[in-house]
């Protein structure tokens, strides 16, 4: 277990959404919090809310190396160290795999997938010189399948999961904590962006509502593993053990996703 109490986290894409509602989960927990996105003016309200005494606003995008570098910096200038970092920061679009430029694939890698680096390598690295720390990724259970329309997010998210698994193991006799956290479906402003960068409409995603969850539930699983570290934060056993089926049983699995395009686009 890991006494929480004045620990500092870094979060990225802390404006809104599962950053945001995680950077209030950790200042409940009594964890000081680094709050970066590019949105300043959110920022500022939420560390209103939290507290500017137990919160710091940094604004910058995890697409530049220099943000990045600063973000961790102005953090231990900030509160004296830190303690853990929380990679969010991504989007997403919907797009067949077979048209989508690589110039709009290469940018979601970059902002999901390095974006992720950026912020985690170097984290790792002050990590190692203090002896712990904890280094988490918001990749999603999409990670675990390459869904129709949703493949290049899909690879970003399954990129995330691939080096948290492989940082884990590497750093596994130390005391540094690397984690991968999955939410299904989430009730935040992703589908909105996703739909403005899909052309204004979504034909395949989204979820029905017992498949939806609130942010707050991503948070506070999130906040159990800072306090008791563990590879996967998931916060739906049915969709993990869909997933896991999935990957024993590809060709049933091709059959449902040929069924549930069926549905939603009315195709044959």
């Amino acid at each position: 277990m890991v006494d929480l109490n004045n620990k500092v986290i870094l979060i990225s894409g802390a404006s809104s959404g599962i950053g945001a509602a995680t950077a209030i989960a950790c200042a409940k927990a009594g964890m000081k919090v680094a709050l970066m996105a590019r949105r300043e003016d959110r920022l500022q309200s939420l560390s209103s809310q939290i507290g500017e005494d137990r919160s710091h606003v940094i604004a910058g995008s995890v697409d530049s190396d220099d943000d990045c570098t600063r973000a961790i910096e102005s953090c231990i200038d900030r509160f004296g160290s830190m303690y853990a970092v929380l990679a969010n920061a991504g989007y997403g679009h919907e797009q067949a795999c077979h048209t989508s430029s690589q110039e709009d694939i290469r940018a979601m890698f970059e902002t999901n997938f390095f974006g992720s680096l950026r912020l985690v390598q170097p984290a790792i690295a002050r990590f190692k010189d203090q002896g712990s720390g904890h280094a988490l990724m918001v990749a999603s259970c999409l990670s675990k399948i390459g869904l129709p329309h949703y493949g290049a997010y899909s690879a970003t998210k399954a990129a995330q999961d691939h080096f948290c698994r492989a940082m884990r193991m590497e750093l596994h006799n130390t005391s540094i904590h690397v984690s991968s956290v999955h939410p299904i479906g989430t009730k935040t402003e992703f589908f909105d962006e996703a739909a403005k960068r899909s052309g204004g409409n979504l034909d395949l995603a989204g979820s029905s509502e017992r498949f939806m969850q609130s942010p707050d539930r991503v948070a506070r699983a999130i906040v159990k593993c800072l306090g008791k570290p563990r590879g996967e934060v998931w916060t739906s056993l049915p969709v993990r053990l869909a997933l896991g089926a999935s990957v024993a049983f590809p060709g049933i699995t091709d059959w449902g996703l040929r069924r549930a395009m069926k549905r939603r686009l009315g195709s044959t």
